[in-house]
């Protein structure tokens, strides 16, 4: 479905901010996390290095939040209010790219999205990324 390298566009809800996302090279499933933030928002992520993404239309509505370390930027559009992307804390060269946003993309097009525990986050502990567990998508 998403091709690593590949480029993309994607969107906002309300199509007020629009962006083109090349999605890096190396094997890029969608994928969740337990912190706070994302257990709340409920996205799945793929990634795209810094240079990946290019704003195309309404930049200027896009609105920063940050927490706890204050390392991560969460970036919304401020009309419609959802997530497009963020700069990870566990590899400020990257971002996660909502796949939501991406045209012609939902995160129910993925059987099995890996949930990686953001509670025990690699930065604060030994490094590793730890599987939390998987959410699985079962058409009926």
């Amino acid at each position: 479905m998403l091709v690593p390298g590949q480029t993309y566009n994607a969107s906002c809800h309300c199509g007020s901010v629009k962006f083109r996302v090349r999605l890096c090279e190396a094997p890029n499933a969608p994928r969740r996390c337990t912190c706070s933030i994302c257990r709340m928002r409920g996205a799945a992520a793929v990634s795209a290095p810094l240079d990946g993404v290019d704003f195309l239309e309404g930049k200027e509505f896009l609105t920063l939040y940050q927490f706890g370390t204050m390392t991560a930027e969460h970036y919304f559009c401020s009309k419609c209010g959802i997530y497009t992307h963020h700069k990870r804390r566990s590899n400020p060269n990257e971002y996660g790219i909502n796949v939501a946003c991406i045209e012609g993309v939902s995160p129910f097009d993925f059987a099995e999205i890996p949930v990686h525990d953001g509670v025990n986050h690699p930065n604060d502990t030994d490094g590793k990324n730890r599987l939390a567990g998987v959410l699985r998508f079962e058409k009926s």
